[in-house]
């Protein structure tokens, strides 16, 4: 189910004024059990918010932001979905795995433009 407009806005209290939420899907670290986590991913950054014990769907803290320049997955679906980001394994729902691989689509695309072969004209 996509994260609703309820926990967008909720999200978006702890983003920048002026950025906007691009993507957003809930994630548990791997074989952990503490709270589960939000990514939201903006225009600028990458942001990890960690949720509460008591509901996992209201985000508490930022967790990490990272430059929007990196990409999320790929996501291993072996066993159960599964990422690393920056060091740390995350589990998701099957129906998170097109989310992530548009986050990834979208600054690939950037990456993947050929370099402009007259650059002076």
């Amino acid at each position: 189910m996509p994260v609703s407009s309820g926990v967008r806005k909720r999200i978006r209290e702890f983003l920048d004024p002026d950025d906007e939420i691009h993507y957003a899907f809930p994630a548990d670290v791997f074989g952990s059990t503490n709270p589960g986590v939000f990514f939201a991913v903006t225009r600028k950054t990458i942001t990890i918010l960690t949720t509460g014990y008591l509901s996992r769907k209201s985000p508490k803290r930022v967790v990490s932001v990272t430059p929007r320049n990196h990409r999320i997955g790929p996501v291993d679906t072996s066993t159960v979905p599964w990422f690393k980001f920056n060091g740390v394994d995350y589990e998701i729902d099957d129906e998170y795995i097109p989310v992530v691989h548009a986050a990834d689509a979208e600054i690939m695309r950037d990456v993947a433009k050929p370099e402009d072969p007259l650059p002076d004209l």
